[in-house]
């Protein structure tokens, strides 16, 4: 591991507050200077979202370390992730969970994440590309599922593919502003929902999120 990306990890997530030790030790293994665009790697290691083309991003390393923390990850879960854009997500979860299934909107991203993430190894994930407010029917139930794009509330069909005692976290608001949601559905299919940082995220596209403007 090289130094920058240390003190990426020790900096921006163990001293802002991100203390579980596998979320940690997940951050120092995918770095993310694999993920962003040629153009943006000598920024790879700050804490502010980048570019990865079609108007979309990669997440600043903070929100997507607390998103992973929220989901309190022990390694046995299957995981759907909606927006998977570069991969960088996607790799951290496939470092925590069993088998993860990503859903990018963008059949350009979806591809190249696809192959970037298969050359790194990672042969427990599943990538396609199609409408992530809906999820991924064929693939339910989850035990969780994390959202990487901004949805006016939360999607239904979301929470119908969690399973009993399962969690997911998203970024509900506005386009210009959200919370993150934590949403954990108990064993008698009760939702309760507890509010997290403030965020902006990219537009969740789809038929449970904004159309298309």
């Amino acid at each position: 591991m090289n130094d920058l990306l240390e003190l990426m990890v020790d900096r921006q997530l163990n001293r802002r507050g991100i203390g579980d030790v596998k979320v940690l030790e997940a951050f120092r293994k995918v770095d993310r200077r694999l993920f962003v665009a040629e153009s943006d790697q000598a920024y790879a290691y700050d804490d502010r979202p980048l570019t990865i083309g079609f108007g979309q991003t990669i997440s600043q390393p903070y929100i997507v370390a607390l998103m992973t923390q929220l989901l309190r990850l022990k390694g046995k879960e299957k995981i759907l992730e909606v927006g998977a854009g570069s991969g960088y997500q996607t790799a951290i979860l496939a470092e925590l969970g069993d088998e993860v299934y990503a859903i990018e909107r963008i059949p350009e991203l979806a591809a190249s994440a696809e192959k970037r993430l298969s050359d790194l190894g990672y042969n427990r994930v599943h990538i396609r590309s199609g409408d992530g407010s809906v999820g991924w029917v064929e693939a339910a139930p989850f035990d969780c599922i994390l959202v990487a794009a901004a949805a006016p509330s939360i999607s239904a069909s979301l929470s119908k593919q969690l399973k009993p005692g399962g969690r997911m976290v998203a970024p509900i608001g506005t386009r210009m502003s959200q919370q993150l949601f934590l949403i954990e559905k108990d064993a008698n299919n009760v939702i309760k929902v507890s509010r997290n940082d403030r965020c902006v995220f990219v537009p969740l596209i789809g038929k449970e999120g904004w159309p298309i403007v």
